[in-house]
């Protein structure tokens, strides 16, 4: 059975770092996109991040570039999410899904199934 699952969220302070990651079972990872989603309480589930099945492109949110990376490690079957500089407006639940679509439209969180139960992210001092 395909299973995404998150991990790697907590409380951090503002200007701190976590490292999510996006472990699969049931499936190899390696022949799609994956993408990275975030929802805040009362807020719309909103796409972070993508990165392409090969790992050789990404791409970002504009509220989060330059801060948050994407990386995935198709040998360990899992895929990361790196952030930086944390700010309060990070502060949500954040998931980790399969695009089978293989377009990385972040926008189009339809094309995107899959997903795991999400890891709370709180950015607060």
């Amino acid at each position: 059975q395909l299973q995404l699952v998150e991990s790697g969220g907590g409380l951090v302070q503002p200007g701190g770092s976590l490292k999510l990651s996006c472990a699969a079972s049931g499936f190899t990872l390696d022949y799609y996109p994956i993408g990275w989603f975030r929802q805040a309480p009362g807020k719309e589930r909103e796409g972070v991040s993508c990165i392409s099945s090969s790992g050789g492109s990404t791409n970002y949110a504009d509220s989060v570039k330059g801060r948050f990376t994407i990386s995935r490690d198709n040998a360990r079957n899992t895929v990361y999410l790196r952030m930086n500089s944390l700010k309060p407006e990070d502060t949500a639940v954040y998931y980790c899904a399969v695009d089978f679509f293989r377009a990385c439209r972040l926008t189009r969180t339809s094309d995107f199934a899959s997903w795991g139960q999400g890891t709370q992210v709180t950015v607060s001092s």
